[in-house]
């Protein structure tokens, strides 16, 4: 019995063909949450794929319906093998977004595996269904080498509906809170930094999508007989975005700016370089918040960005100034924004720079969470990693985009700590999404390692 037997177990699962073939069965359901008529395949992935596989490492486990209507249906595990023992949760997602099959690059289909070179072709295999057969695998060899103990209590929690933003995830972890109390979560979602470095993350930056409308007319007005009587809704608007970013991408809405990036954060994104690998946009230099790193504008700051403006028919202009005009942004932002007031802080900002015509509305928000890089689980789980990898892992105090940790973090109160299986160019949500074989091992190397030391913690 011994750790070294746990990591090599995992490799030989690997290597055996067997997770290619757990993989490609799961990829196989079609498990689109953004389709309601894919309802009952959310519930089918759980009856009959993750049931058995957590029921194989001696846990209990049920399916939840989500309690927001429309929602997908959730699974919640447990296995219990001593009050003195801690207490790991362990989270994952089923659905993937949709297969847009006629996107994929020919010979290659959604709902199959295949295999080119490192590359593993498969709606889900990055995002989330390999993550989650890696997790639950490295599981089975840590009891398999335990002699049929884990050394530890563990409860593993399941959502079908991440990427129609978790819906009732919230709900389920507040109602459930006795029953999903642990002493840590230990989950994987999302990218390494880079393909060949394992790589923590302890959070995700919130977001907050929201909407500025200028509404000023019924109809348009000839350009010829009204320019420079009318105001122009379009230049007004843009005017207004001008005021809240700079002509170098800087946030300027006061209210939503950081004070400050924490030392602890700074150091640990000392080293860290932003690198989307292949195919990926060079990063523009001259954007951004002056001052800071790449890696600290997209993971220590804010940023608000622009993702649709329109105003006329843009497809087909006509010599007329436009009745209205509208633009949908977001905010990204990291822990200590006072996000749950945005509407407010916007609002107050288009009125001292004059734009009392702009409306406001905001449409979703997602909080920030970040566990401290100084923590002792930190330390902890990057010991665990060198000791697997014989590297030095990148450490991200948070993501620069967003996950559904604040139902941990807040929540349950757990400190939270996210090892991912995947990398940049792993074309997540796009057609050919893809995982590589060689990270997969390795990953299946670091968690049955991680999930061992978990065990040896109070012994």
């Amino acid at each position: 019995m011994s750790r070294k037997q746990a990591v090599e177990g995992a490799a030989q699962y690997f290597d055996s063909g067997e997770f290619r073939a757990d993989l490609a069965r799961r990829v196989a359901f079609p498990t689109e949450s953004q389709d309601p008529e894919r309802a009952e395949v959310l519930h089918r992935y759980l009856a009959e794929e993750i049931t058995p596989s957590v029921e194989r490492l001696g846990c209990t486990a049920r399916i939840v319906d989500n309690p927001v209507p429309g929602g997908g249906p959730f699974l919640v595990a447990h296995r219990h093998e001593d009050d003195s023992l801690p207490t790991l949760l362990t989270y994952g997602h089923g659905d993937v977004v949709r297969g847009h099959e006629a996107q994929w690059r020919s010979g290659l289909d959604p709902w199959r595996i295949t295999v080119e070179g490192d590359r593993w072709y498969g709606r889900g295999t990055a995002d989330n269904k390999g993550q989650h057969t890696i997790n639950l695998a490295a599981l089975e060899q840590v009891l398999a080498a335990r002699g049929g103990e884990l050394g530890f209590n563990l409860k593993v929690l399941l959502d079908m509906g991440e990427e129609t933003g978790s819906p009732g995830l919230t709900e389920v972890c507040a109602d459930l809170a006795d029953e999903l109390r642990a002493d840590l979560l230990i989950a994987s979602d999302g990218c390494r930094v880079a393909a060949q470095r394992p790589t923590l993350f302890l959070g995700s930056r919130g977001a907050v999508n929201f909407s500025l409308r200028v509404r000023l007319r019924d109809s348009a007005y000839h350009s010829g007989n009204w320019g420079g009587l009318l105001r122009n809704p379009a230049s007004v608007l843009a005017n207004a975005l001008a005021s809240m970013v700079d002509s170098r991408g800087a946030l300027l809405v006061q209210g939503l700016r950081p004070e400050s990036i924490p030392e602890s954060v700074r150091a640990a994104l000392a080293d860290i370089a932003v690198d989307g690998g292949p195919g990926s946009p060079e990063i523009d230099a001259d954007w951004g918040e002056p001052g800071l790193s790449p890696s600290e504008r997209v993971f220590g700051w804010n940023t608000l960005e622009v993702l649709a403006f329109t105003a006329g028919t843009p497809h087909a202009p006509v010599n007329a100034i436009p009745g209205s005009a509208e633009a949908h942004c977001q905010l990204r932002f990291v822990v200590g924004t006072d996000w749950r007031d945005a509407e407010r802080i916007l609002r107050d900002h288009l009125d001292e720079h004059g734009f009392p015509m702009v409306e406001v509305e905001v449409s979703s928000g997602v909080a920030a969470t970040r566990l401290d890089p100084e923590s002792e689980w930190v330390r902890w789980a990057l010991d665990s990693l060198r000791t697997t990898t014989g590297g030095d892992p990148a450490l991200l105090p948070n993501l620069g985009g967003t996950l559904p940790n604040d139902a941990f973090a807040d929540v349950l109160g757990l400190p939270t700590i996210w090892v991912p299986h995947s990398y940049p160019a792993c074309a997540q949500h796009a057609p050919d999404e893809h995982v590589l074989g060689s990270l997969s091992r390795e990953a299946l190397q670091i968690m049955a390692g991680l999930f061992w030391d978990f065990a040896e913690i109070h012994r």
